[in-house]
């Protein structure tokens, strides 16, 4: 019995054996597998991968009947290697959709294919048993996507089962754009896949976007086999590679940025400041700074626009420009300023307010239009600000006029040659300030005394005074007995003395005397000519008396009967409102001449 069980298993042995070297040779003709640096890649008539051995180096000849093709065959040389087919330029593939289809699971494969290595085969078995089915394109002599297809060699009918896909990148740059298209059978129930694919009718379609450099990406397929049938599975890849060049794309941008000072005086100069900077990336080309000044504003040279060349500004470089402005007249100044460059760049500074202002200064003397000479004149001098900038280093001088004395001046006052000058400060718009000053003239006449003020930024002002200086007279009436007492029938002599004790000149001097009964009138003599009238004696009048000056008058008269005599006089001037009066007391006494 145990040989009968050995000739039956034999039989189906050689006849298998048989027909597999009848498809061994028809496989040599057919097939020219080409060399790869990875696996080895064999290709049907349609351009699909399918399952095969590399021919061996001599064809062993087959017991069975040959046809006469198949004889000549014999003859032909032994197939060439896989190096030499592919050197071969008509026989490499390129095309840009490459379909992998699994052999049919029905057929089963010797030991030598289970145990082939997977970089010498197509197809080739992995631990666990299954096909690894292997494509490398556009072409295995150059490399750039490997696909790996892990299939079982066998399923059950309605039983859940999952299989392998594995793409991988055999370059050194990142690919992009790969579609992975999965064509399934009618009798494939497909019911997930890892990661998740787009269905299209019988297709299952992966979008990848990018595969790095010599990285992977595996595809997990579940699904049931519906009929007891083999399952025809094809893949098939596309992708981008993109060999491209690097351009920098630059984007450069204008900022300007003006600064003006927001308080100015009319006298100064005006600092702006420009700062234009690219703060985008390259190069600004030809980039200026324009700023039309409004009215009233010039440059140091009379120009009523600025122009400034900042040439080629590179990334977040600047240019920074400093100019000098001056304003014709005072009031509040608004202006911009622009950048551009030539290729059209533009931006614009934030507008600047500067308020131009001036101070404006009066002033005042104040002092007595007359006075008398040798009294002192005081003056009050006072400087206002009635603009609308602050007076800064404040200066009054006062001039003292020549031939005065007794100068005075209010605190602060410093004497320079024929000044008194004062030092005031900062006076702020709509205020004032006030100094004094006082001195005594020499002489009579016109006094002028004249002061001045400044500040910076100011126009310097001034002021005089005039005071009319006149004398004033003052003049004194004295009275003197010569002899007194006086006997009765002697004379007695009564001088009157006019002195002017004042400054000015007395004029129109009159002097009137009035007589005692007890007396009797001799004679009067003087500076003028005198009269008797009765009991008075008048003089005729003295036209001017100067001062530091006297007059007298000289009037005897004869005691007539003894007792207290008064004698009077009067006096009376141009510069005297009421007459000045003197009187002298005078005894006269009896002797007794009869010794009793």
């Amino acid at each position: 019995m145990k040989k009968v069980w050995a000739i039956l298993f034999l039989v189906p042995v050689m006849l298998l054996s048989g027909c597999r070297s009848t498809s061994r040779d028809n496989g040599d003709r057919e097939f020219r597998p080409a060399a790869a640096s990875g696996r080895t890649q064999f290709w049907d008539s349609d351009l699909r991968p399918t399952m095969a051995l590399p021919p061996s180096k001599s064809k062993p000849k087959s017991a069975t009947a040959r046809t006469p093709a198949a004889a000549e065959s014999d003859k032909e040389p032994v197939a060439k290697t896989a190096v030499e087919s592919a050197t071969t330029p008509s026989e490499l593939l390129t095309a840009s959709v490459e379909p992998i289809q699994s052999s049919k699971s029905g057929s089963k494969g010797s030991t030598s294919d289970k145990v082939a290595p997977v970089g010498g085969r197509l197809v080739s078995m992995d631990d666990s048993g299954g096909h690894v089915l292997s494509m490398t394109y556009p072409r295995p002599d150059f490399g750039i996507i490997q696909v790996d297809k892990t299939m079982p060699e066998e399923v059950r009918l309605n039983t859940p089962f999952s299989y392998l896909i594995k793409i991988s990148n055999l370059t050194d740059t990142v690919l992009t754009d790969l579609v992975v298209t999965e064509t399934i059978s009618k009798d494939f129930e497909f019911k997930a896949a890892e990661p998740a694919a787009q269905a299209e009718g019988n297709k299952l379609v992966w979008l990848i976007d990018t595969l790095g450099p010599n990285a992977n990406k595996s595809i997990r397929i579940n699904g049931i086999a519906t009929a007891s049938k083999s399952l025809e599975q094809s893949t098939a890849i596309t992708h981008t590679m993109r060999g491209s060049a690097a351009v920098k794309v630059v984007e450069p941008t204008l900022a300007l940025r003006k600064v003006a000072p927001a308080e100015a005086l009319v006298c100064e100069p005006i600092q702006v400041e420009y700062v234009v900077t690219n703060t985008g990336t390259g190069a600004a080309q030809n980039v200026q700074v324009v700023d039309n000044l409004p009215a009233g504003m010039l440059t140091a040279d009379g120009k009523g626009k600025i122009v400034l060349d900042a040439g080629t500004l590179a990334a977040d470089e600047s240019r920074q420009f400093s100019i000098k402005l001056r304003a014709t007249k005072t009031g509040v100044y608004v202006g911009k300023a622009t950048a551009g460059s030539a290729s059209g760049l533009k931006a614009e500074s934030d507008p600047t307010t500067t308020n131009v202002r001036q101070p404006i200064l009066t002033l005042t003397k104040a002092g007595p239009t007359r006075q008398y000479l040798g009294r002192s004149v005081a003056y009050e001098i006072t400087v206002f600000n009635k603009g609308d900038g602050p007076a800064q280093n404040m200066i009054i001088e006062d001039i003292v006029p020549p031939g005065v004395a007794n100068i005075e001046a209010t605190t602060g006052a410093q004497f320079s040659g024929s000044k008194l000058i004062w030092e005031l400060g900062t006076l702020e718009p709509n205020t004032s300030k006030k100094v004094r000053v006082s001195y005594t003239p020499a002489k009579e006449g016109d006094l002028m005394a004249s002061a001045t003020a400044s500040a910076y930024c100011a126009e310097p002002v001034a002021d005089s005074a005039k005071t009319t200086i006149t004398g004033i007279a003052s003049t004194r009436l004295e009275v003197v007995d010569v002899e007194d007492p006086v006997e009765v029938g002697s004379n007695t002599t009564y001088i009157i003395t006019a002195s002017n004790e004042g400054s000015a000149a007395d004029s129109n001097i009159r002097i009137v005397c009035q007589l005692d009964d007890k007396v009797q009138f001799v004679t009067a003599a003087g500076a003028t000519a005198g009269s008797l009238i009765g009991k008075t004696v008048s003089f005729a009048p003295l036209r001017s008396l100067e001062p530091k000056t006297k007059a007298s008058w000289r009037v005897i008269v004869k005691g007539l009967q003894a007792g207290d005599v008064r004698f009077k006089a009067m006096m009376h001037t141009d510069q005297l409102a009421l007459p000045l009066e003197a009187m002298e007391a005078t005894h006269i006494y009896q002797q007794n001449t009869s010794g009793k």
